[in-house]
């Protein structure tokens, strides 16, 4: 049935056309081209306006553009804002580190002009938002130091892994320490293990590797100590590169050791000097016999 309706419609319209159009009395391309464009148009409007077609818009709608997700790590830089301040009013730090209070940003602009400094934002999260004033050498040095945390933070530290068994040879056993040694160097971690021998007995082997681990040439920290596993089968441990702290207390520790072992070899000379015999006491030891 709507097949129907539709094919009456379009003869409709057609003999409608036709029919205004036949009083001219002569066909001319032009006004061939002319009753075709509007037959199209008549159709195209009826067909719109009928009840079988969908409404719709003629304006082409345009996709809201997608925001952005703001990237957390977006403020973790450095960098001067300029004299374009958003906010009117602005928590202010001082090059030193001084809290000026709340001030206006007119005056914030004021006092980058007179002191040649430039304005770093802090925290936008806080109300009012807090900004420092630094100068061009502080701020160069904050983006190195901020360089540095981020290559820390991005390099993967690798674990190499080395086990061997309690009846190893003392060649066998400096070479494996060297290894130990060479990757420490390079900031890798070191997991060892050390198992039992063959037939031997498995007594004590995490006090066994803290010696091994004590008699190295350099000085090493740990991520977990000498502990037994496996029932007491092997003992395992995680070495790490020592901190700077650690290196900072223990060039202390050998200096106080070193001053200490001094002031104990002079004491000990002072002990066993003889004092000397003048002349005098001689002489007159020698006139009395």
């Amino acid at each position: 049935m709507s097949a129907g309706c539709v094919r009456w419609m379009l003869s409709h319209t057609v003999k409608a056309v036709c029919g205004g159009s036949s009083s001219c009395g002569y066909w001319t391309p032009a006004s061939r081209f002319t009753i075709c464009s509007e037959r199209s148009n008549i159709i195209a409007s009826s067909w719109r306006w009928s009840p079988f077609s969908t409404a719709g818009d003629d304006t082409e709608q345009t996709a809201a553009p997608k925001k952005k997700k703001q990237d957390p790590r977006g403020h973790a830089t450095i960098s001067a804002v300029g004299r374009k301040i958003p906010q009117r009013e602005i928590q202010v730090i001082s090059e030193t580190g001084e809290n000026l209070g709340t001030m206006h940003r007119a005056d914030v602009i004021r006092v980058m002009d007179e002191q040649g400094l430039k304005l770093v934002l802090l925290s936008e999260h806080k109300d009012p938002p807090v900004y420092r004033l630094m100068s061009g050498k502080q701020i160069h040095e904050e983006q190195l130091k901020l360089r540095e945390k981020q290559k820390a933070k991005a390099a993967p530290v690798q674990v190499k892994e080395l086990t061997f068994s309690s009846g190893i040879a003392a060649h066998d056993l400096s070479t494996k320490m060297k290894q130990v040694e060479s990757w420490l160097e390079k900031k890798n971690h070191v997991r060892i293990t050390l198992r039992s021998g063959r037939g031997g007995p498995a007594v004590n082997l995490d006090t066994t590797l803290e010696q091994i681990v004590q008699q190295m040439e350099v000085m090493v920290g740990f991520v977990s100590k000498p502990k037994a596993i496996r029932d007491g089968q092997a003992a395992m441990c995680i070495l790490r590169p020592p901190s700077a702290k650690e290196l900072s207390q223990k060039g202390k520790n050998m200096t106080a050791a070193s001053q200490s072992d001094d002031s104990s070899s002079n004491a000990t000379e002072s002990k066993t000097t003889i004092p000397p015999v003048s002349n005098s006491d001689t002489t007159k030891g020698s006139i009395q016999q």
